[in-house]
C-alpha cells in the first residue's frame, strides 16, 4: 500500500434486480428505486439506484482490493450521474495517502452517461492481512 498505487477497476452490471435487491436490503422503499412507472411520473427514464447501494459497492471495492482484514474507517461519497437499468458502472481508485496501516483511497464510478460517484474511503490494513 503506497501512495499514487492504482486499484484495478471494477466492473458493475447494474441490473434491475441489483436496483431492486439494494434498495430492499437497504430498507429504502422509495418507489423510483423499484417501480420504472412511478420513477417516469417523477421525471426518470427509469429506476436507479440508492445511495446506499452505491456505498455498499464502494466499500466492496475496496475490501475486496485490500483483503478480509480490511476495515472501513470512512466513506465519503457523492453522487452524480443515476445507475440506471442495463448499464454499467466501473469503479476506479488511486490511494491518495499512507499514513501507517492506514490510507485514503480516491474514488470514481462512472457509467455510460457519466460520474455516477466520487469520494474518498480511509481504510485500515493490519499487517499482514494485505491481499
Amino acid at each position: 500500500m503506497k501512495r499514487g498505487e492504482e486499484l484495478p477497476p471494477l466492473e458493475i452490471e447494474v441490473t434491475r434486480t441489483l436496483i431492486v435487491a439494494g434498495a430492499i436490503a437497504s430498507r429504502d422503499y422509495q418507489d423510483v428505486h423499484h417501480d420504472a412507472e412511478s420513477a417516469r411520473r417523477r421525471g426518470s427514464p427509469d429506476i436507479f439506484m440508492n445511495i446506499l447501494t452505491t456505498n455498499g459497492l464502494v466499500g466492496r471495492y475496496i475490501t475486496d482490493h485490500f483483503g478480509p482484514g480490511a476495515v472501513l474507517r470512512k466513506v465519503a461519497i457523492r453522487l452524480g450521474a443515476p445507475n440506471y437499468p442495463g448499464d454499467t458502472m466501473v469503479l476506479t481508485g488511486t490511494v491518495v495517502e499512507v499514513e501507517g496501516d492506514t490510507a485514503t483511497v480516491k474514488v470514481i464510478g462512472a457509467n455510460g452517461i457519466g460520474t455516477h460517484v466520487r469520494g474518498t474511503v480511509t481504510v485500515t490494513v493490519p499487517a499482514g492481512s494485505a491481499s
